[in-house]
């Protein structure tokens, strides 16, 4: 049963995106259309100016007579590309090529939804798995990024998502096998990794699950091997992305963005927490829970505190793990505060939701420890799915609204 909920619940996601045409939004799905065009031309990464003359001329702009190419800088050697990260393109040409583009967030979604599922599952125990992959398939976030097939907010997010998962799953999971940790922690730090290639600014998540990873070796939750190997996977990939960036952009840390286009500022911050708390409830109901989840971790291991049973051990790990979650989120979320671009009441959840988006995994996860947590009475399990089904039409309802929406609110 929990398997079949997980799996509905992501055949609803699918059913919903797929059901609605295809459609570019903004200049970013021009932008990585091209780059991902190319690639599946031969050419990677950069351009010359005659190929990016021809490119633009094969791809329609969002008015006729206009190349759709924006969003693309001019290199110091004269060459061109987009000043967008380049991950997502590298990860979506395949699909591209093979004409099932719109398949790509989707693919990468099942990937999220996996890791959620047994990372979950381990934490929480029964039904922890399908708690988890509906709630983050259910929010109107989910269903509105996984629509957009060229950009790569849904996939970045989905990734962040498996590897916590795995990295969940390997950090708890004491009676398996040291090799089998070992690699499922290798796994979700792949991921991790390959979320920050796709958005530089998902650094901040892998800097927490670097952080978590030692201080649960430091508990003794994981072998000292283990944990060698994800560092040094971390070392490896951190050291590639700097050489790519300096090979490409002329730095280890410079990116296609101009200086100052990209900027946070702590003046930022209070605009922000004006703005933002509608358009994330709106995208992301499943904040609720989550914080809920939070507080009641957090009041359970005070309440528990002088005990020394299985019920304070379980408050402990629950604590331990909570806190990890949060510190995720937390920086995602904390980082955007900070972002100039969104503190503007001139805008729609549409452009400002996308940058918190790689939240969701962990904010899934916290969420379905309350789920769990509620009385299981076959009297309450017909609200149980009342609540599932609520969640997905509210999500529904809010990728309606966003989608109507396009870029700017009505007046």
């Amino acid at each position: 049963m929990e398997i079949f909920v997980a799996l509905a619940a992501f055949a609803v996601l699918c059913i919903v995106v797929l059901s609605v045409a295809s459609r570019l939004v903004e200049p970013d799905d021009y932008a990585y259309r091209a780059s991902i065009v190319a690639m599946t031309q031969g050419h990677f990464l950069t351009l010359s100016t005659a190929q990016a003359d021809r490119l633009a001329a094969q791809l329609p702009g969002p008015v006729a007579g206009i190349p759709g190419v924006p969003q693309w800088v001019r290199l110091p050697g004269g060459r061109w590309i987009s000043e967008k990260d380049p991950g997502y393109p590298f990860l979506a040409a395949p699909f591209q090529a093979a004409g099932i583009i719109r398949l790509a967030p989707l693919f990468y979604g099942a990937l999220g939804c996996l890791g959620l599922f047994f990372g979950a599952r381990r934490w929480l125990g029964r039904y922890g798995g399908a708690a988890a992959v509906v709630l983050f398939c259910s929010s109107g976030a989910a269903l509105l990024f996984a629509w957009r097939d060229y950009m790569p907010t849904f996939t970045g997010a989905a990734l962040i998502a498996a590897g916590t998962g795995a990295l969940l799953w390997a950090v708890l999971a004491a009676e398996a096998t040291s090799r089998r940790r070992t690699w499922a922690g290798l796994a979700g730090f792949a991921a991790l990794e390959a979320a920050v290639f796709v958005r530089y600014t998902d650094v901040v998540v892998l800097g927490c699950a670097v952080a978590a990873a030692a201080a649960a070796w430091k508990l003794r939750a994981v072998p000292a091997a283990a944990l060698r190997w994800w560092l040094g996977s971390v070392a490896v990939a951190g050291a590639g992305l700097a050489l790519f960036n300096d090979l490409v952009y002329g730095g280890p840390l410079t990116s296609g963005y101009q200086p100052g286009e990209i900027t946070f500022s702590l003046s930022a911050v209070l605009p922000n927490l004006r703005y933002m708390p509608a358009h994330l409830i709106q995208a992301m109901p499943m904040l609720v829970p989550g914080l809920a989840a939070l507080a009641w971790i957090a009041a359970r291991r005070v309440r528990l505190r002088r005990a020394d049973d299985e019920r304070a051990a379980a408050a402990r790990r629950d604590l331990a793990v909570g806190l990890a979650l949060a510190a995720s989120w937390l920086s995602v979320w904390g980082l955007y505060a900070a972002y100039t671009w969104t503190a503007s009441p001139i805008g729609s959840t549409l452009q400002f939701a996308r940058f918190y988006v790689p939240a969701a995994g962990a904010i899934a996860l916290l969420g379905s420890w309350l789920v769990t947590r509620l009385p299981r009475r076959a009297t309450l399990a017909a609200v149980t799915s009342a609540a599932a089904v609520a969640m997905f039409g509210l999500g529904v309802w809010s990728f309606a609204v966003i989608h109507e929406f396009w870029l700017f609110p009505r007046v």
